[in-house]
Parts: structure tokens; C-alpha cells; sequence
């Protein structure tokens, strides 16, 4: 078997070059024999454009990679003029600007993932580098393989995989927008989506019976909150098995959908990868008659746990076996299903540190995909290959409609065939901000349908969370609410009247811009132009935009939004990008929704104040907003079909460019021109004229005929517009921020001090401080009078870390006490405190005074998984436990450290030596002690070598840290990571 690891000497170099494509695009190798063995592409849309050369003489990149191929990796690296911005990397979290960071290509089950989580759910090997001019370079690594994007050095993009693989470049350009027009032309443009598709979607794991999905569809009617979408997790099935109905719960699914359907509400339905091994069940008795699934390395059948227990996997790499699933979806459409969901599709795989199927495992590829790999080779595409499976089954159900598909997993081209969602996101504020990024990023990776779970997947929301989730939430390429089994509920009505009001404006928002969002998508489909961007593609030159994270656009609309839990969007100071903006909203302004602005220059469609897409829709009604810009001109389109099938391929559709102009204080709306068959509607037109400060002039009349509107004189306009500005402020001023009781962590009912709580024994006196990060600040040793720990409560202390490149002490920097023991009621001096560090774990420390050795102190810190949410498989994320005490040095130049290592050598390290890692054979043996010469005492510090991987001694001025370090490995309820270790202090004579 070919694994695509190609023996080869070292090498290095420029990288040889072709043009592809078009102009500005360019595909590099390391050479002309690494060119010929490259395996085939499966990001390209077409394969074959990327081993065409351009017929073309003359076109010289103005970039040149430069590679490495040492021990079957292949290293490439792209340096960038100084100043240059780096972007893109596809599904990741953290912040927008990428400098400084470094992931990992390999699709990951990323449950409760944090903002320095290296692995998610797809993988988009792709960076776009916007330079200080604005002009923009894209740059793609084309390998399926696991793949390191390092942008840790500023202006370097570096890509590290197993060789062979081919960069391809695109630009620069003059603009990131045309980096990206540019990189569809290679991967495809999103598929179109149906139009009810673009509106409020409800969704929670699960609506366990027919009844409760009846039950909270009726609601959403009698209250008046739009609600197109209600979605049936896995527990609609028969025992988990996909394809399957539960006969009890889900007895009749065509007749629920029928009565959804009534209700103008689309139904979709899970499906994922894992079949459940079992003679008799249809689906496996048909996929073992024709050898479809994957095997293991030594040919056997690969089984591996999900829901149903023992599963195996279609090799969706098989031609045949994408032909029998999209067969099976045929079948299961006809039940009604309007949507389907592929989850688990990374693939995911239970009881496995790894999260899924071992690498090694074979799938029996197409040659034109690669052939036989094994399942390195192939793993972050399997999520892809099932998308587009099952796309196509849905295709074959029916001709006339649209398929509708949301994957988790996923590939650079996956947008050719799937929605995708950003995962099993937390309810908390840190989730909420990091949502923002997270879609832009993919959006700027060329998958531009994307949301996250509003009001997030695991934990339990706030009122004040979820409504300002929901605005926010609202105004993204994809938008639904989904919440995690467990947790409280999370309908819009779930959290008091209040918070049900903001999250019906903010609906109702969304249903009002569906005419505008539609658009965007027919755009995105036909030019590959992003629905959702960055506030600095308004003004690409400007740097200070280009890390603002509280705003983004929507085609001409500037969303800026708070997700500061205590300040409202109105509190806070946007950065407009240069040029006018015209705030506007729809009489619906409060503190927990976004404040909108309107590019000048630009007219937005609007549909009804009702407009529900399911149902029967008003097109009695069109409404625009116009902002002019400083020439008293203004233009936009919009664009209209049935909203469903592919009528628009062969001209039934309609594109109307409207264009206003200021004359003489007339403005004259008018049509420009128009584009396709389909006949416009007979409605009124209702034009709004921003002013500024959210007044506006309105005028009616009839679409397709000019309409004119005289505008007010200039003092008038400054009134109007100060009148507004007044109006708005006393309304903001008048809204109450939603409430935001937090919950409370812990199981044993304390409540979180505000004062240091003392440990004292024998030997010791102890302070603690929950209210900062639970740190120890001071740790005194009584019978000599030492202050060992440093006492600076705001910055340093005996604190734990969980994570490695991000610190995460707690999200809150506050722990729970959750058990005190006293000496004096006969018990053993004791303090249990945990922080909550996201992901459903838990960061616990016991602090004790043993009563049989009251010269110990003794601690015991672990990260405990208290729900790390059966999606996951029962694994957390990836963590570390860092034990950083920071010591005093009350004698900094007559201090070392002691100790001997597990190879038996002995070790003095003094100041001058500066920070140093041991690891391995020089690991000290379980012990090592902090020696000061003058007081002739030391502290030594003993732990349990097999829980410790490396320590570290960091010196300060008058300080040293003195680090345990855990391995780095997922945690689960029955697998805590732990690190056991003591104080004791001895009189020491070292000569």
C-alpha cells in the first residue's frame, strides 16, 4: 500500500512553479518529480485544473516558496512583506488575526474545544495574507494529510506536512475580496441554498418524541417568533440506527412533517457515519453484501463504538459506496425529510484517546482520489466525501428541489455540498465573542454558510447571554439554536418574557433581511464573493481595522455588536471603517442587539415586517433603505426566484439593480437595469432615505416604476437626525440590560469568599484567595518564620494552569470552595476549591495538613471531566496541568536548587543558569528542593514521578517558579489528569 510517505534525500530550495487556472495563480512543487508524484486534489473542484499549466509565457509569481524535505516532511515557507496580516486557516477558534498562532489540519472531535484548541472539526489548509497596501495573497497547502499552519513569526507563513504536496498561490490581488472571487474559481462557490434555509432554525439533542416537536413548533406560532427549520437528533431512530424510526417516539414521521409543514416549518433529520454492526439490520446487511465498509491494517473489518454500540464505516473514498449511501438517502427522503445533518463524521469514534478510527486502517480509494491509503491519507476528507454522498442522494430524491446539508466535518471544498456549523461550542461569554471569528475565518476559507450553536451547545445559558447571542446570532450566514441533553432548555421563551422579546425582534430582524441575505448568497454561488466578512475589507488599507473582532459586514450592512457581558452595543465605541455610515434599525433598537450601519453609497432590499419564509409569504411589499454617499448617489440588487430547484440555471429568476440619485433635493429611485425571466412581482415599493443619526424620509410608490422623494432642507436634516439621536439614547437609556445570574458551580453550597481563608497546622500558615484564580499567596513556614510563596495577590502565587499555549485558570479567575475541613473539630486541616475551565471540566485543588505528618503540607490538583457531553465520546479536549508556584527569594544570590535526576546524576542550578526544561533522564527522581545558604533551610517539594512529565525552574529578580508539568493528554470522568506532590522544610548544610 502506498501510504504517500515518499523516501527521499534531504533537499532544499525555491520551489518550481507553473501558472494554473488564470492569471495570478500558481502552483508550486519542489520539483518536477515531486510534481508528477503528488497525489490527486481533492480541494480543486475540477482536479484536473491544477495539473494544466497555463499555455501562457512570461507570468512570473512574485512570490516564491522556499521548502525542506527532511525524514518524509515537506516544509515550505512564504515570506511576506513586513506588516502583513494573516488570516483564513479555516475552522479555528481564537482570535481573528492569525499571527502568532499555529494548528493543526486533522479534523477533530473538539467538544468544549477554547480559544487555543489547535484541532477542530474541518480542515482548510489555507492562509490569506492581506499586505500593508490592502492587496491580498492566498495561499493554499493542497494535501488531505495532517498538515502544521505555523504563523508564529510575523509576516511567515509556514506549511509542514508529509511530502509530496503542491502549494498553489493566488495573487496578490488588489484586494483580499478578489483572493477569494479568485480561490472559488478552484475549490467551487457554495451551493445554493434553499431560501427557507436562510431562516431561524431550532434545534436541541433531543426532541425526544413527535409530540414535544409538535409541542415547541406550536409554540413558536402562538407567540409569534418566526421559525422555519425544527431539527430530530439522533434519538428519533431505533436504538441509533441510522436510516430507522423509533416506532414509539417517532411513529409516524410523514405525518409530522405534514403538520410542520402546515405550519410552514421544514423538518431535518440526522444522519452520521457509524452503521451499527448487527446481522439483520438493513443498512449493514447491504453494505457487507457489497464490501463497502473500512478494514483495519491487516484487512479484517474495522469496528469501532459510537451511539449504536460496535459500528462499522461506509469507505465513502469508494464510488460504490458513495452510489449505495446516496441510494440509501433517496429512500429516506421520501419519509418527508426536507434537511440532513451529518454528524460524527470526523470520523468520530468512542473509547479511543484518539477520538477516532487508527490511521492505519485502509480505504480501498478511487484512483482518481488517490487510490488505496491508508486513513491518514484520507481523514479530513471522509466528513467531505459523506456530504457530498449524501447531497447527492438528495438530489436523486428529487430533481426539483435544492438539497439542504449541514456536516461537521469537512474539507477546504466542502462548501460545494454542505452547510457546516462551528460545533459543540460552551454556554459562555468566551464562546459567544469567539463565535464572531470563527464564522468570519470560515468564511474567508471559502465556506461562507456557517453559524455557530446560538446560545451555545454544552452548559446552561443566561438570559442576558442567550438574547445577546440571539442578535448577534441572527445576523449570520446560518442561524440556529441548539442546546446539548441536560441542560436547561433553550427556546427563545425559555428564559422569561424579556429575554423571549429580545429574541423575537431579533428574528424578526433576520426574517426582515432575508430579501438581502438571499442575494448574497446568489452572488457568493456565482462569483465565489463572501456573504459574511471582516470590518476591514470595507477599507482594506486601514490597520486599524484589521484586528476588530466586535463587528464584521454583511454585504453592505455593518453589524457592531457587544459581547461584554456588562455593557450593552450602545455602551461601547465601534470602529467605522472610513466613508459614511448611516445607522438605521427597524424601531427595534435595545441594548442586547447590534446597531446596524448602512454603507453609504448602498440600497438594501427589505422584505415584510412579517415575512415567514415557510409560509405563504407577502409580496405585496418591498421595502429600501438607501444611505447616499457623498455624491448623492446610491445602488443595489436583488435578487429573486421560486427559492427553491433550478429554475435560475435556465433564466427564471429575476436581478434587479436599483440606483438612486440626489438632484435639486429629488430623490429619484429608479431601476438600472435587470437580469432574467422571471416575472417581478406586483407590490408596493416603500423607500426609507437615511439622514443620519437613524432618521429617515420615506416615500411610496410602485416597484418597477421611479419613485421620487424631496428631501429636507439641511437644518431640517440636522434636526431630524439630532431629534433621532435623542429618541435613541433616552430609549437605550430606558432598556435594561437582560439579567445575567450566573450559574453556581460547585456541589456543596459554599459560597465564594471575598476574604483570604487561612490553612494553619503545626508547621504551616496558609492564605487563600478563591476570588482570584483560588491562589495561595502566602505560604508560611512557623517554627523558622519563612515566607516561602510570593504574597502579590494580583499577578503571582501558587496557582495551577490548565492548557498549554493559552492560559485558562478559570474563565471567571474564580474558584468555588467546595469542602473546608478545621483542625479544631478533630478533622484534618483541609480547603477543596474548583474552577471552571470550560468544556465541562473542572480544575480542583485539595490543600491539607495531614494529621499524621503536620510538617507536610500537601496538595493534590486535578482536572477532573464532570460532563464533557457524550458527543465527545466521554474525552475532553486536549489539556495539561501546569502546578507554577512562584517562591520568594529573601537571599537571591545564596539560593540553588537540589536534586537528583531519574539517571542518577546530581544537580545544582543557581540564578545565573536562567530558565531551564528537564525532561526525560534529568527528570528529577521524585524530589528537588529550593536551598537558601543563609537560613540554612530548604524546601523540598516531593511528587509522584509517574504523574509529572517535565519540570521547569524559571528565575525572576527576587522569585523563582518552580514548575511540575502533566503529560498532554484528553481526560475523561473515569481518567483524571493528576498531580500529587508536597511541601516539607528541612535544615540543609551542602559543605
Amino acid at each position: 500500500m502506498d501510504d504517500g510517505v515518499v523516501n527521499m534525500e534531504n533537499k532544499a530550495g525555491r520551489m518550481v512553479f507553473e501558472p494554473i487556472l488564470e492569471e495570478g495563480v500558481f502552483r508550486f512543487d519542489c520539483s518536477g518529480t515531486d510534481r508528477a508524484a503528488a497525489f490527486p486534489s481533492l480541494s480543486f473542484a475540477d482536479p484536473k485544473v491544477r495539473e494544466t499549466p497555463l499555455a501562457v509565457h512570461g507570468m512570473i509569481p512574485e512570490f516564491v516558496p522556499v521548502f525542506e524535505c527532511v525524514h518524509g516532511q515537506q516544509k515550505v515557507q512564504v515570506q511576506l512583506p513586513l506588516g502583513t496580516s494573516l488570516y483564513g486557516t479555516g475552522e479555528v477558534s481564537g482570535p481573528l488575526e492569525r499571527t502568532g498562532k499555529r494548528i493543526f489540519t486533522w479534523n477533530t472531535d473538539a467538544w468544549g474545544y477554547g480559544p487555543g484548541t489547535t484541532s477542530l472539526y474541518q480542515s482548510h489548509p489555507w492562509v490569506l495574507a492581506v499586505f500593508p497596501d490592502g492587496k491580498s495573497l492566498g495561499v493554499l497547502a493542497d494535501t488531505t494529510r495532517r498538515c502544521e499552519i505555523d504563523l508564529r513569526e510575523n509576516s511567515t507563513i509556514k506549511f509542514v506536512s508529509a511530502a509530496v504536496y503542491p502549494v498553489i498561490t493566488f495573487g496578490p490581488f488588489e484586494s483580499p475580496t478578489r483572493v477569494l472571487i479568485s480561490l472559488s474559481h478552484a475549490i467551487g462557490t457554495v451551493f445554493m441554498p434553499p431560501k427557507w434555509s436562510l431562516g431561524y432554525h431550532q434545534c436541541r439533542w433531543s426532541y425526544e418524541t413527535d409530540a414535544r416537536v409538535r409541542e415547541v413548533a406550536t409554540n413558536f406560532l402562538e407567540r409569534g417568533i418566526p421559525c422555519d427549520v425544527i431539527w430530530m437528533d439522533i434519538d428519533y431512530m431505533h436504538g441509533f440506527r441510522c436510516f430507522t424510526f423509533d416506532k414509539e417516539r417517532f411513529p409516524d414521521p410523514k405525518a409530522l412533517v405534514n403538520d410542520l409543514h402546515a405550519m410552514g416549518i421544514k423538518a431535518i433529520w440526522m444522519l452520521d457515519p457509524g452503521i451499527k454492526h448487527e446481522e439483520g439490520y438493513f443498512v449493514y446487511e447491504s453494505g457487507s453484501k457489497h464490501n463497502l465498509w473500512i478494514l483495519k491494517e491487516d484487512e479484517n473489518l474495522f469496528v469501532g463504538d459510537v451511539w449504536p454500540g460496535p459500528c462499522v464505516f461506509p469507505d465513502f473514498t469508494k464510488k460504490e459506496a458513495r452510489f449505495w449511501w446516496a441510494n440509501l438517502v433517496k429512500d429516506f427522503v421520501s419519509n418527508g425529510v426536507d434537511g440532513i445533518w451529518n454528524d460524527m463524521n470526523e470520523p468520530a469514534i468512542f473509547k479511543t484517546v484518539t477520538k477516532t478510527m487508527p490511521e492505519s486502517n485502509i480505504h480501498r480509494g478511487d484512483a482518481e482520489l488517490g487510490g488505496r491509503q491508508s486513513h491518514s491519507h484520507y481523514h479530513n476528507v471522509y466528513g467531505m466525501l459523506m456530504a457530498r454522498s449524501t447531497y447527492e442522494g438528495m438530489k436523486m430524491a428529487n430533481e426539483g428541489k435544492r438539497p439542504f446539508v449541514l456536516t461537521r466535518a469537512g474539507f477546504i471544498g466542502s462548501q460545494r455540498y454542505a452547510a457546516t456549523w462551528t460545533g459543540d461550542n460552551l454556554s459562555n461569554w468566551e464562546h459567544l465573542h469567539m463565535s464572531v471569528p470563527m464564522v468570519i475565518q470560515l468564511g474567508l476559507s471559502g465556506q461562507p454558510l456557517s453559524g455557530p450553536d446560538i446560545g451555545g451547545f454544552a452548559g446552561n445559558a443566561t438570559p442576558r447571554l442567550f438574547g445577546r447571542w440571539m442578535g448577534v446570532g441572527a445576523m449570520f450566514p446560518f442561524c440556529r439554536g441548539h442546546s446539548e441533553a441536560g441542560t436547561i432548555d433553550q427556546e427563545p421563551w425559555s428564559f422569561g418574557k424579556e429575554c423571549e422579546e429580545i429574541c423575537r425582534l431579533a428574528i424578526l430582524r433576520r426574517s426582515r433581511l432575508i430579501p438581502h441575505i438571499y442575494t448574497l448568497f446568489y452572488e457568493a454561488h456565482a462569483n465565489g464573493t463572501p456573504i459574511i466578512s471582516p470590518t476591514f475589507f470595507a477599507d482594506p488599507k486601514d490597520q486599524k481595522l484589521r484586528k476588530v473582532e466586535n463587528s464584521f459586514l454583511l454585504g453592505s450592512l455593518l453589524v457592531c455588536a457587544s459581547t461584554i457581558p456588562e455593557r450593552g452595543s450602545h455602551e461601547l465605541s465601534f470602529t467605522l471603517p472610513a466613508g459614511t455610515w448611516m445607522r438605521f434599525d427597524f424601531d427595534d433598537s435595545h441594548p442586547d442587539l447590534p446597531i446596524l450601519f448602512l454603507q453609504g453609497g448602498s440600497i438594501l432590499p427589505v422584505g415584510p415586517t412579517l415575512q415567514h419564509l415557510g409560509q405563504a409569504t407577502r409580496t405585496d411589499e418591498l421595502s429600501l433603505f438607501i444611505a447616499l454617499d457623498k455624491n448623492g448617489k446610491a445602488e443595489g440588487v436583488l435578487f429573486e426566484d421560486d427559492g427553491d430547484g433550478y429554475g435560475y440555471t435556465q433564466g427564471a429568476y429575476l436581478l434587479t439593480y436599483y440606483a438612486a440619485a440626489l438632484s435639486s433635493s429629488i430623490v429619484t429611485v429608479s431601476i438600472s437595469r435587470t437580469e432574467g425571466l422571471w416575472k417581478r412581482a406586483n407590490r408596493s415599493l416603500h423607500v426609507h432615505v437615511l439622514l443620519g443619526g437613524g432618521a429617515m424620509v420615506e416615500g411610496w410608490g410602485i416597484d418597477g416604476e421611479e419613485v421620487q422623494i424631496t428631501m429636507p432642507t439641511e437644518s431640517e436634516v440636522f434636526n431630524m437626525a439630532s431629534a433621532s439621536e435623542a429618541q435613541h439614547r433616552e430609549r437605550m437609556g430606558k432598556a435594561k440590560l437582560l439579567p445575567d445570574a450566573a450559574a453556581i458551580s460547585g456541589n456543596k453550597g459554599f459560597e465564594l469568599s471575598k476574604t483570604p481563608l487561612e490553612i494553619k497546622g503545626r508547621d504551616w500558615l496558609l492564605k487563600v484567595v478563591p476570588w482570584i484564580g483560588g491562589r495561595m499567596i502566602s505560604m508560611i513556614h512557623l517554627p523558622s518564620a519563612t515566607q516561602w510563596l510570593h504574597s502579590r495577590f494580583e499577578a503571582d502565587g501558587y496557582e495551577e494552569y490548565s492548557g498549554i499555549e493559552y492560559r485558562s485558570a478559570g474563565c471567571s479567575e474564580e474558584y468555588q470552595v467546595v469542602g473546608r475541613n478545621l483542625e479544631q473539630s478533630g478533622e484534618e486541616e483541609a480547603l477543596t476549591l474548583e474552577g471552571d475551565i470550560g468544556g465541562g471540566l473542572v480544575l480542583q485543588r485539595s490543600i491539607f495538613i495531614p494529621k499524621d505528618a503536620p510538617q507536610i503540607l500537601a496538595i493534590c490538583s486535578r482536572i477532573i471531566a464532570r460532563n464533557v457531553g457524550a458527543g465527545s465520546g466521554g474525552f475532553s479536549r486536549m489539556v495539561c496541568l501546569r502546578v507554577h508556584p512562584t517562591f520568594t527569594l529573601l537571599h537571591p544570590a545564596e539560593v540553588l536548587v537540589v536534586f537528583d535526576s531519574i539517571d542518577g546524576t546530581k544537580h545544582e542550578i543557581r540564578p545565573e543558569a536562567g530558565e531551564q526544561t528537564l525532561e526525560g533522564d534529568i527528570l528529577p527522581n521524585g524530589e528537588w528542593m529550593l536551598v537558601d545558604k543563609c537560613t540554612g533551610l530548604g524546601l523540598v517539594n516531593r511528587f509522584d514521578i509517574n504523574q509529572v512529565n517535565k519540570c521547569m525552574i524559571h528565575w525572576g529578580s527576587r522569585t523563582v517558579n518552580l514548575e511540575l508539568w502533566s503529560v498532554e493528554r484528553p481526560v475523561s470522568v473515569e481518567t483524571p489528569l493528576e498531580i500529587s506532590h508536597e511541601y516539607e522544610v528541612k535544615e540543609v548544610n551542602l559543605y
